[in-house]
């Protein structure tokens, strides 16, 4: 049986593939690999090679409270076959769809946008989609997944119709999914999460190990690149729009092979792209951003398989293996042929991986407590498997670091590299000598550390405020620098112009004219996406 249901009451509308829409507009398009229909017109067809439409598993209840065991593919003729990546069309089935009370406004922020697939009396698998995806990149390995556990897919705030209530973390998303599943009364489950959904699981599973029973991490990282990217990408975002992404994330996705072969499937990606929230995307971004988990990857305790493709460029297998190398008997599996989106591409190759994980690698008891660090023992094999890809034992993890209080120097550091970027930080410690560390220490401790770090005014207030004093004070060769932490801490050019104008009636027309000269090479160089 599948189950859709949203957070809020939603105005009439035509129904969607994605669910009902929270405002109106264009409907979210429908993925080439819809796994269960939910009411409303038929999903569009595509016929791209090696794509096949699949239908939901028929929904059988199951009474264990466990995965059984996942068969080998020649005892199951219905999981995919290792020497295929091209599984064959599936019997047609017909599938039942049930849509779930809306849930009150009130608790609209605190959840989020849902649907189920599977026996009810299964266990349940949550699986989280990556930035600028829906649920239906999960769709080719429903009808597998289906046959052992109850599925539970989420989408994030304002990806595929669902309400636009941005989340400005990792751990606000994860604290929404418990909100989600403690409202159905979920409170045992595995997890598996695409790249920001890989970063939720890994939250979970260090802030809610009595929760996780197995956990898996795809195209994942304890840190995604760098905060300037991520914090660059929203600027590009607030000031161009989504375009400039949609455009691009075929090359982030998928490898030029794939995308070369199957146009339509590219064409899909980016339409999800496009009809995303620009306000939750770039929230999105900032949430990644400032996700760093790499100091605690030893606390991570629920029995963890890392899966990356070999050619994924975005979060590649050298994030894979530090993952690896920092959770205590973590497994690692490689995806050839595939890039960022490596359940879309190699849907096969990921379903059966998936399946031989948390079929042998579930934790029946919870903890009372959260898990203290683990000292890993002997890894145990890997089942027999090839050659798709590769479950390989970790390395002995590194001592976990434990957590400290934070100092003013620390906050200090943070709120800088925050607001101006790692680049510029860098630079200036670079440049620092014994003469002049004191006056750099001075300047992190209270500018950054207090100044910048209190509640009174938001980043926003702050910058206009800074913008406006090196105006007045003729300092203009720190403008430059407050231009790019202004675009980062969310004003748009246009807001930028509007705040130096009135600097030109109260701080003179050529102080003004000098910074509007300086802002416009800054905000050139700042907003203008990618080629």
């Amino acid at each position: 049986m599948s189950e859709v249901s949203e957070t809020t009451p939603q105005p009439p509308h035509a129904p969607h593939l994605g669910g009902p829409a929270p405002h109106p507009g264009p409907p979210h398009p429908g993925p080439p690999l819809l796994a269960t229909p939910v009411p409303g017109p038929p999903a569009p067809q595509l016929t791209a090679p090696g794509f096949p439409q699949p239908v939901a598993p028929a929904a059988t209840p199951v009474q264990q409270p466990v995965p059984v065991p996942h068969p080998r593919a020649a005892d199951h003729p219905a999981a995919p076959q290792p020497q295929h990546l091209t599984p064959q069309p599936p019997t047609p089935r017909t599938p039942t769809s049930q849509a779930a009370a809306p849930q009150p406004a009130t608790e609209a922020p605190r959840t989020l946008q849902y649907r189920f697939d599977g026996p009810e009396g299964a266990p349940v698998l949550v699986i989280g989609p990556s930035l600028g995806t829906t649920w239906h990149m999960w769709d080719r390995q429903i009808p597998e997944l289906t046959q052992h556990w109850r599925v539970f897919r989420y989408d994030l705030p304002g990806h595929g119709g669902a309400p636009a209530h941005a989340a400005p973390s990792v751990a606000e998303l994860a604290d929404r999914l418990i909100a989600t599943l403690d409202g159905l009364g979920v409170q045992r489950f595995g997890y598996a999460g695409c790249s920001i959904g890989g970063a939720v699981g890994a939250d979970l599973a260090l802030r809610h190990p009595h929760r996780v029973a197995s956990l898996a991490l795809v195209a994942s990282s304890p840190r995604f690149g760098t905060a300037d990217e991520f914090r660059q990408r929203g600027v590009i975002v607030r000031t161009n729009g989504l375009e400039p992404m949609a455009r691009t994330a075929p090359e982030r996705w998928f490898t030029p092979g794939f995308a070369a072969a199957q146009p339509a499937i590219v064409e899909w990606a980016v339409q999800m792209v496009r009809t995303t929230d620009p306000g939750c995307y770039i929230a999105a971004c900032e949430a990644l951003a400032a996700f760093d988990i790499r100091d605690h990857l030893g606390r991570i305790g629920v029995p963890t398989l890392v899966l990356v493709g070999a050619e994924d460029q975005v979060t590649g297998p050298a994030e894979a293996r530090t993952l690896v190398a920092g959770i205590p008997d973590a497994r690692l599996a490689l995806v050839p042929g595939a890039s960022h989106l490596a359940p879309v591409e190699q849907p096969a190759a990921v379903c059966d991986l998936l399946l031989t994980h948390f079929s042998t690698a579930w934790q029946d008891a919870p903890t009372a407590a959260p898990a203290a660090p683990l000292v890993p023992g002997p890894a145990t094999p890997a089942a027999p498997f090839a050659p798709l890809a590769e479950i390989a034992p970790a390395p002995d993890a590194p001592e976990a670091v434990g957590p400290q209080r934070e100092s003013r120097h620390e906050r200090g550091v943070k709120v800088r590299r925050e607001v101006l970027g790692d680049a510029h930080v860098d630079a200036v410690n670079a440049s620092a000598d014994p003469f002049t560390e004191d006056f750099q220490e001075l300047v992190t401790r209270y500018e950054w550390g207090e100044a910048w770090s209190r509640d009174g005014l938001d980043r926003r207030t702050r910058s206009c405020v800074t913008l406006t004093a090196l105006v007045a004070s003729g300092h203009l060769e720190g403008l430059a620098a407050h231009t790019r932490a202004a675009l980062r801490n969310g004003l748009t050019p246009a807001e930028i112009k509007e705040v130096l104008l009135q600097t030109a009636v109260y701080c003179g027309i050529p102080a003004a004219g000098a910074a509007f000269t300086i802002a416009q090479s800054v905000i050139q160089e700042e907003t203008t996406p990618p080629a």
